[in-house]
């Protein structure tokens, strides 16, 4: 659904004039400037680390801005602390929600709601709460606990909860992170539902079929703010050149090429997840050498799981795993870069970065005993140090020196050691979870020719990502994946995203018989 052109009414709803807001010596933002209309969708769109979220912190109370000025509805304001912007209409849905799951719906709903001058009883929050769902076409258990909806539930319990407060202006960033192609296009429905009843809109998104969806975008680089564009009139190739600064391959070039022999092999995998319950219930998958396999399905349906046990960092109930035919069900992960994998895994700092490290340090953290880097039981220092700084220069890490400490760096820039590391050291499989995940168009546009880079080598790939436009431009196969189990494997182009959203929905009905599976 396109809301590109919709009819806005042009008074202002939020004016901001020459924001900046500095953390020491660090400028995030930059004497920033922009207004939003009442009733319209506006998009800040920006690479990772160009002041995006900084910006909307400051616009929600959570950072004070060094400078510049707010006016709201004509009157300016200053806050303190988010219950300043949320008495004044202002409302923001994070990425990461914040939600007391052990507690009901309404009951999150209200929970504080006295801080913002509320007394309300459960009853009546009811019947507003109902109101506010049946306005917006919103269907919520309100009894059901956070811990048993589905995230996407979640996503709409963190809406109405602003909505319920009073929100006419709502920040939402990211909102489709975690939500199938379904789930997205239905959210965008809603939120044209609001725009045209007065509620303005401010997205954050780096999803272009996305911003192309509002009404007006501003871009912002390295924390200044390089214009504010009606979305009808430009281009995602004009927007993605205005983040970056150069011209951006927005679709990865995929080669034909024969698959090789089978590299990778999985029969019947079950694992445990953290709370002692199944994440995978009884797996299969075989990757091939010259392959890109994508697993496509909304985060927490056994992904992780899936890729902690192939590179041994999770316990297997059953099953097998195989590499090039050798059976390495009970490999340690020492074992699994000896055998050649390579692993990204989602998250970075818990499972493939020591924060406290520096660069140079991450950059052959697993690989100290490697002969390119040692002389017997002793590092080689001088070899190390070379080789981090041609990986820096390569992957355009953006650091002080390879001696920095990688806490101090971006996501973004912490991800890229990862992959400086992961792609140097393996030989014949890269597991890649989640491996663009906090990088900007520039580096993934890099990530994705590495990836078919190795493809083009021989590699077997297995590619997990939570952004579809990975899975479609990269894989040969793709595997739908719900609630730890294949929902079926398909030939690229031989599925819809339409389809593929089902699938992650849990729905086969009406899905063709899965292509590809019998590889």
């Amino acid at each position: 659904m396109s809301v590109v052109g919709a009819q806005v009414d042009t008074k202002l709803h939020l004016q901001v004039s020459g924001m900046t807001k500095r953390f020491g010596d660090v400028v995030a933002v930059k004497k920033v400037s922009f207004d939003v209309r009442r009733g319209e969708v506006h998009c800040l769109l920006g690479e990772n680390g160009a002041g995006k979220s900084t910006l909307s912190q400051c616009l929600y109370g959570f950072y004070r801005p060094n400078e510049g000025e707010m006016i709201l509805d004509g009157v300016p304001v200053k806050y303190s602390s988010p219950s300043d912007a949320i008495s004044r209409g202002v409302g923001m849905v994070h990425q990461h929600f914040v939600l007391v799951t052990p507690l009901s719906v309404i009951e999150n709903v209200v929970l504080g709601t006295h801080k913002a001058g509320w007394s309300i009883g459960l009853e009546k929050a009811r019947r507003k709460l109902t109101e506010i769902c049946e306005r917006y076409d919103i269907e919520l258990d309100f009894d059901a606990k956070i811990w048993q909806l589905s995230v996407g539930e979640q996503q709409w319990v963190e809406i109405v909860k602003a909505l319920y407060l009073g929100a006419e202006l709502l920040i939402l960033d990211e909102p489709t992170a975690v939500l199938t192609p379904q789930e997205s296009e239905r959210l965008f429905k809603i939120i044209r539902r609001m725009t045209d009843n007065g509620i303005s809109i401010i997205l954050i998104s780096h999803k272009l079929n996305e911003v192309m969806q509002s009404d007006r975008v501003t871009v912002l680089r390295k924390g200044e703010r390089v214009a504010t564009v009606d979305t009808d009139t430009t281009t995602k190739e004009e927007l993605t050149t205005m983040m970056v600064g150069r011209a951006v391959m927005l679709q990865a070039e995929r080669e034909a090429l024969e698959p090789g022999s089978v590299v990778l092999s999985i029969e019947g995998l079950r694992v445990e997840n953290d709370r002692g319950y199944f994440a995978l219930n009884g797996i299969s998958l075989h990757v091939h050498a010259n392959e890109i396999l994508g697993v496509a399905g909304v985060a927490g349906n056994g992904q992780k799981e899936l890729f902690e046990a192939l590179v041994g960092a999770r316990a297997i109930d059953s099953g097998q795993i195989h590499l090039r035919g050798a059976d390495i069900t009970e490999h340690s992960p020492r074992d699994a870069i000896k055998q050649g994998i390579g692993y990204i895994p989602d998250d970075r700092y818990r499972a493939g970065l020591v924060g406290d490290f520096t660069v140079e340090e991450n950059m052959i953290l697993g690989l100290q005993e490697n002969r390119a880097f040692s002389r017997g039981r002793v590092l080689d220092r001088s070899r190390i140090s070379r080789f981090a700084e041609d990986a820096i220069n390569r992957f355009e890490i953006v650091t002080p020196s390879s001696q920095t400490v990688t806490s101090n760096l971006s996501g973004g820039n912490a991800q890229k050691i990862i992959l400086a590391r992961e792609f140097w050291s393996s030989s014949c499989c890269i597991l890649a979870n989640q491996p663009t995940r906090g990088l900007d168009v520039g580096v993934i546009e890099y990530v994705h020719k590495m990836l078919l880079e190795k493809r083009r080598e021989g590699f077997a790939i297995l590619l997990a990502s939570e952004e579809l436009d990975d899975i479609l431009a990269l894989s040969d196969r793709i595997a739908v994946m719900f609630k730890g189990e294949i929902m079926g494997i398909f030939d690229a182009g031989s599925v819809s995203l339409e389809q593929i959203g089902l699938l992650m929905a849990g729905q086969r009905d009406g899905i063709p018989e899965a292509r590809g599976a019998g590889r």
